[in-house]
């Protein structure tokens, strides 16, 4: 069983995750985190958020020669393109569709700069533990995990085939979504969503 511990702000220093739990003995380099961590960096596309991080992963504990020890993993990735000052202006008013109101009544302070941690910054250490997860699964029970897009704004792929679905089906697209055509559309709607300014 996996333990992980997320740590880090949108505009601070750096994001990461420690993970407890990792078997001894298992084979994980820096190339198998790097790989989940590309997929979801900003960037990429112009239906993602237009920050550029390079989202490099730098583990720094728990591995020695790409082996694991058996004691806790640290990943973490430096915010490159951090910009607090951009949220200056906004600093005094609750964001909408953000979770500025209830970051703020859980914690009594509100995480000007991005944010904080509940922004989607945050992921960052989700997915390289994720990317952990699935070198376990791969070495234990040589299970590949496949994970792709299957509805925006109501618009829903059809006719896939779960068992079917391949990693390269996925990344054929920026939406992500195995169904070519589907993905067509749904990147269209969420062009259409962002000219109309809804968050």
């Amino acid at each position: 069983l996996l333990k992980i511990t997320t740590w880090g702000e949108s505009h601070g220093g750096t994001v990461g995750v420690v993970i407890d739990g990792v078997p001894p003995r298992l084979n994980i380099t820096q190339q198998d985190i790097q790989r989940d961590l590309d997929r979801r960096k900003p960037g990429q596309s112009s239906i993602v958020s237009p920050r550029r991080e390079s989202d490099e992963a730098s583990i720094t504990s728990g591995l020695q020669s790409n082996v694991t020890l058996g004691t806790p993993l640290t990943i973490l990735v430096a915010n490159k393109d951090a910009r607090p000052k951009d949220y200056e202006k906004i600093s005094m008013a609750y964001r909408p569709s953000h979770a500025d109101y209830t970051y703020d009544q859980k914690y009594q302070i509100l995480a000007q700069s991005g944010g904080g941690r509940s922004s989607a910054r945050e992921t960052v250490g989700r997915v390289a533990a994720g990317a952990v997860a699935k070198c376990i699964l791969r070495h234990f029970l040589n299970a590949e995990v496949v994970g792709y897009v299957v509805e925006v704004g109501g618009i829903r792929a059809e006719n896939i085939d779960t068992h079917k679905v391949t990693e390269s089906m996925v990344e054929s697209n920026v939406v992500r979504c195995p169904d070519a055509e589907k993905a067509k559309e749904m990147e269209a709607r969420i062009k259409d969503i962002r000219k109309e300014g809804d968050s």
